[in-house]
């Protein structure tokens, strides 16, 4: 399993390979730079890293990445008005880091036996998209899969926020899901604290899970749709 690389290792690794580069070797075995030997001022040392200067899209995905691996159980927070036929009722939640490459982090959520919920995050141009990816059990995709939205603005090292975009508006029209039309998704990391997952809707509908990071447990299943649930 691949981990994200945060950018600033990135970033560090080029400064250091080129600040390696700009050395030669005298014949006398004495380490001299360029500049020195054409007689040149020294150039300034690069700027150090500042890990808090980072985009907080990247920030936030090297806090979800940090869990890569670990498995945590939740609770329903928050949910009002509660529905009637709350499928999270009486059920076991459960949250996988399970997949971590660069740019993207794929969060299985088990509610039960139930296998069919993987939230998908993607490293955008623009920000991060978070999508919903709904299987059968055969793993065949529901027909309300990957649904979800960009982030609107830079949002926090420790919370996104994702509006419904126009594909997903236009999926729940054609499915008869008006009231999801309006969504909002957000999430919350807290390193090594507390995970939450969150839906509002404007006129007061609002449902969070939270996750409790302090205390990791043992993996769950794959995710209906997996590769190693497939074999």
């Amino acid at each position: 399993m691949k981990t994200f690389l945060p950018a600033a290792s990135v970033l560090a690794s080029a400064l250091l390979v080129a600040a390696c580069a700009g050395q030669v070797t005298t014949p006398s075995g004495a380490s001299a730079s360029p500049s020195a030997e054409l007689g040149l001022p020294e150039p300034l040392a690069p700027p150090a890293i500042d890990q808090a200067a980072l985009a907080p899209v990247d920030a936030f995905m090297a806090a979800l990445a940090s869990h890569c691996g670990q498995a945590f159980a939740g609770k329903v927070r928050v949910d009002v008005p509660e529905a009637p036929d709350n499928a999270f009722a009486g059920k076991a939640l459960v949250m996988h880091v399970r997949e971590c490459r660069a740019g993207e982090i794929k969060i299985p959520f088990h509610v039960g036996d139930d296998r069919s919920r993987t939230w998908v995050l993607t490293r955008t141009a623009a920000g991060l998209r978070l999508k919903h990816d709904h299987r059968h059990e055969d793993g065949t995709p529901d027909e309300s899969t990957m649904y979800g939205g960009d982030t609107a603005d830079a949002g926090t090292a420790r919370r996104q926020s994702f509006p419904v975009d126009a594909e997903s508006i236009a999926m729940f029209g054609r499915l008869g899901l008006a009231a999801s039309v309006v969504n909002t998704w957000a999430i919350e990391i807290d390193p090594g604290r507390q995970f939450v997952y969150e839906l509002s809707r404007p006129g007061g509908r609002l449902f969070q899970v939270e996750f409790d990071l302090t205390k990791p447990i043992a993996p769950p299943p794959p995710p209906w749709g997996s590769e190693a649930a497939a074999d």
